[in-house]
Parts: structure tokens; C-alpha cells; sequence
């Protein structure tokens, strides 16, 4: 089966099973993980602790939009009116476990009990390093913030308590509190759980249409693909993207899911960027590539590109668009 992938939705399903948005089977068979996981017994090891650098923490001003790179594929997005977060996880493991999974090496750049009071929640698939359901119950339980997220992730937060999540299909828009919009984007991935849930809820990214006019691209987890063109002319240019760098090695496996740098770059290309922040490395080891090489690669193929590698904790500072009026 096979289709378009220069459309930014519905997504289609095959067996009760959700497919790429060319409309090929999503991520690898379950046969090849075994395989994968030995390979990743190999390359450099990690640190087992590599300490944040402290950054000043304040609240947006006017006209400011101010995004916090929490770590992994957690930022922290503000204004003056709107808090937004970004598959929040502040647990020690990416781990249905508290004692094995891969373990944090950067805490979180931001303590859970100093983030403000969090109105959105952009939530862009079900693997554990994104949707950890131990933070999840924790906003849920202090601030009731609205959750987007694909399709059908909202029955797993219904059934963990967290009740009246949107789940949106590809193109599917919401609104959020106070102004601006959210829509679901399309993504090369996959989302399971555990052995038998492969591809049974949808993956995928955010377009956001702040209230003035700020435009901001989330990725979540996506490989390289023409979707990444299709997000740019439909919902381009953005003021900032942020976009996955890391966890692509064994490339023979991860090619499926996930982008090495340089196809980074050409993500930030495609999606009509003016600037783009990295994300997902350098917190979590998922994979074999050293732990400093998806910045380092980076910076190397960047070239003149705004593309920046934001330290875990820094906060960097956008200002809206100017008005018209």
C-alpha cells in the first residue's frame, strides 16, 4: 500500500495498526530488535552524570515568547498569556521501570516544582521518553492542563486517570486557552508501549499558532521524509523549530525513526525555519552514537543556518512578529 506523502493527512491504518504517511508499515518488525539491541551494546559508553550549567529562569514580558530546553524533547514554551510543555519527562528512567531502562545523565533543567503553572501540554507519541505517565499524572493532578496528542493516546491517559485529553489525527487542529491554535503534523515513526501495541496509537509532530502570531514547529520523533516539505508550504515558515538530532544509531535499525543530523538540517530547510533549536540527545543513551557526536555533527553541517544546540536549562528569547496595525 502506498500514497502521498506530501499530504498532511488523515492518517490511514492497515489491520488496526497506524501507517508512515506514505502509506508504508511504520518503524521495523519486532524480529529485528534483538539484533538492534545487541549492536547498541557497543560504540563509546556514556557518563553516568554530566552536570548542568545553572541559567537564569524568568517570566516573559511582553511581546516575548520565551522557550526553555528542559532536556530531551521537553521544552518549556512561554508568553505573557500562554504556558506551553512538550512531552514532559522529569522521571529518572525512559522506562516502564523505576530500576532498568535508560537513565537520565543530565537532570532535568528545570525542577518539576519550579515550572509554572502549564495550560498545554503537546504530546507527540506513546514511547516512554516521550508520554511518562509519572510526570503526566503529576500535571494532571496540579494543574488539569489541556493535553494534545494523536489519536487514541487519550483512551491510554483516560485509563492512567487523566480524562478529557484531545486526541487529534494528522491536519486535525484544536484550539488552545486564551488564543492560538495547535494542529497535529504528520511524522515518519512509530509508538508502541510494549510487544503487542505496535503502531496502534498515532504518532506525530505540532504546527502552533501562538496568540500574536509566533510560529513554531515541535517534530516529536520523525526519520526524513517529503512530509517535512508538506509541513513547510502548508504551515511555514515558522519563527522556530524543534528538532530531533540524536538516538540514529545502529543507522540499519534507526533509519526507519529517526533523522541523523544532517537530515536535520535539511528538516530545518524543509520546514521554512528561520531558526531551529536541537533536541533528543545528550540526555538519554537510546542508542550507540557517543554521546556529544549528534551536536558535534551538527555544527559541522549547519553551515550559515540558524540552527542552534541549546544547553539543558538555557532559555532562549524570540520576539513576537511585529503588527501591522
Amino acid at each position: 500500500m502506498s500514497g502521498d506523502e506530501t499530504s498532511l493527512g488523515p492518517a490511514r491504518r492497515q489491520g488496526g495498526r497506524f501507517l508512515n504517511p506514505d502509506g508504508t508499515p511504520a518503524g521495523q518488525p519486532f524480529s529485528r530488535v534483538p539484533r538492534m539491541l545487541l549492536d547498541n551494546r557497543g560504540g563509546e559508553p556514556w557518563p553516568a552524570h554530566v552536570e548542568n550549567a545553572p541559567y537564569p529562569f524568568r517570566a516573559p514580558g511582553p511581546g516575548e515568547v520565551l522557550v526553555t530546553y528542559v532536556g530531551h524533547a521537553t521544552f518549556l514554551i512561554r508568553t505573557a498569556e500562554l504556558t506551553l510543555l512538550t512531552d514532559p519527562i522529569w522521571s529518572d528512567r525512559a522506562s516502564p521501570l523505576s530500576w532498568w531502562g535508560p537513565k537520565r545523565v543530565r537532570a532535568p533543567g528545570l525542577a518539576f516544582d519550579a515550572l509554572p503553572r502549564v495550560d498545554v501540554v503537546l504530546l507527540s507519541h506513546a514511547h516512554y521518553d516521550h508520554m511518562d505517565k509519572r510526570t503526566l499524572l503529576a500535571l494532571h493532578h496540579r494543574d488539569t492542563p489541556l493535553i494534545l496528542t494523536g489519536l487514541l493516546n487519550d483512551c491510554t491517559l483516560a485509563q492512567w486517570g487523566i480524562p478529557g485529553a484531545r486526541g487529534l489525527d494528522w491536519g486535525q487542529s484544536a484550539d488552545l486557552p486564551r488564543g492560538g491554535q495547535a494542529t497535529f503534523l504528520p511524522a515518519r515513526h512509530f509508538a508502541a508501549r510494549g510487544p503487542h501495541d505496535h503502531s496502534r496509537t498515532l504518532w506525530g509532530g505540532f504546527a502552533v499558532a501562538l496568540p500574536g502570531g509566533f510560529r513554531l514547529c515541535f517534530l516529536g520523533d520523525t526519520a526524513w521524509g517529503l512530509h517535512l516539505a508538506a509541513i513547510g508550504a502548508a504551515s511555514g515558515p515558522f519563527d522556530v523549530a524543534l528538532i530531533p538530532i540524536g538516538a540514529y544509531a545502529p543507522r540499519w535499525f534507526m533509519q526507519a525513526v529517526h533523522m541523523i543530523p544532517e537530515e536535520a538540517v535539511q528538516a530545518h530547510d524543509a520546514l521554512r525555519a528561520h531558526r531551529s533549536l536541537a533536541m533528543h540527545h545528550a540526555v538519554f543513551r537510546l542508542t550507540s552514537e557517543p554521546l556529544d557526536e549528534p551536536a558535534a555533527r551538527l555544527r559541522t553541517a549547519r553551515g550559515e543556518r540558524d540552527f542552534g544546540v541549546p544547553e539543558v536549562g538555557e532559555t532562549i528569547r524570540f520576539a513576537m512578529p511585529a503588527s501591522c496595525e
